[in-house]
């Protein structure tokens, strides 16, 4: 079964949570989201058998700062950040993985 949200919430200046459909709370630090930006310039990307590495990122002002978060589809969100950056669909299955709560990081 895929994971689906049910909320999804800023509850301070640094972290997110998350309510899936099978109740549980997801935590996520939105430095560490912002470190794990799934998208092409951030992480590279392979085309046709051949890679490509991430860009260099400059650190600019607002970096970590979610300036606002949108759902895609039914499958993903998009955060929009502080410094302009927002090419990256965190998929919720991607984000259900990267969950830093109690009980997932003791799993782990």
């Amino acid at each position: 079964m895929k994971p689906q949200p049910t909320s999804i919430t800023k509850t301070n200046s640094n972290k997110i949570k998350i309510i899936w459909k099978d109740e549980h709370e997801g935590i996520h630090e939105i430095k560490f989201l912002r470190d794990e930006c799934p998208c092409a310039s951030c992480k590279g990307e392979t085309v046709l058998m051949k890679s490509y590495p991430a860009n260099v990122q400059v650190e600019l002002p607002g970096k970590y700062d979610v300036k606002n978060l949108t759902v895609v589809g039914s499958y993903a969100i998009q955060i929009f950040w502080g410094d302009g950056h927002d090419t990256g669909i965190y998929s919720f299955e991607l984000l259900r993985t990267l969950c830093q709560c109690k009980t997932c990081t003791t799993k782990n």
